[in-house]
């Protein structure tokens, strides 16, 4: 019971891409779009999660594609985007690159624990799983505390105390994660089931 009305708060405080509203675009090597208030699904990975020949095989696909789809982008071609690039993406993810350390019991806490820390405080948190070598997450910042700055709180502390416990040092996370504003009702709940889903198609 509890479980379920924790979801449907969360439900109710869920807001969606609002084509009347303005948006702020930032390009890295994916672009990124932002409105105050709405819901994300975030991926973001560890440093050594996807082997370089991917990466470089990727990176040329898209340059193709950005070329015949200069800036700006309108909210139908990002969509495309997404599924063009994120799908195989996520699949090389679950292939199970590099050394995975959130596997390990203490780095996978750690990482928990920072998610729902700052939950109904800086943002509230939905869905989440902390795959081996990745994160996936629905979260909707609060207008104080966009979804950057989110990112970069979750990822410095995790990345500080997970090197601490491992005796370690260097970089943890990659630096660009993946987020998508969550268009409507129906594809919320689809990112929700890839997430619910995601521990299923590991190295499947």
């Amino acid at each position: 019971m509890c479980c379920i009305l924790r979801l449907l708060c969360y439900i109710s405080l869920v807001r969606f891409f609002d084509p009347k509203q303005p948006i702020t675009k930032r390009r890295g090597q994916l672009p990124h779009w932002a409105q105050p208030g709405v819901t994300y699904f975030v991926t973001f990975r560890l440093a050594d999660s996807l082997p370089e020949a991917k990466l470089r095989f990727l990176r040329e696909e898209k340059e193709v594609w950005m070329q015949n789809h200069p800036p700006p982008l309108s909210f139908d071609e990002r969509e495309e985007f997404s599924r063009l690039f994120s799908g195989r993406f996520d699949h090389w993810l679950d292939q199970g690159h590099g050394q995975c350390v959130l596997g390990l019991a203490e780095p996978r806490r750690i990482t928990e624990e920072s998610l729902r820390y700052f939950d109904k405080k800086r943002y509230n948190l939905g869905e989440f799983v902390v795959m081996p070598n990745h994160v996936h997450v629905l979260v909707t910042p609060f207008t104080s505390h966009p979804l950057e700055a989110v990112l970069q709180s979750w990822k410095s502390f995790t990345a500080h105390r997970i090197n601490q416990c491992l005796g370690r040092t260097g970089q943890v996370w990659h630096r660009e994660s993946f987020d998508h504003i969550a268009r409507n009702r129906l594809q919320l709940e689809k990112f929700e089931r890839y997430i619910r889903d995601n521990p299923k198609k590991w190295k499947a």
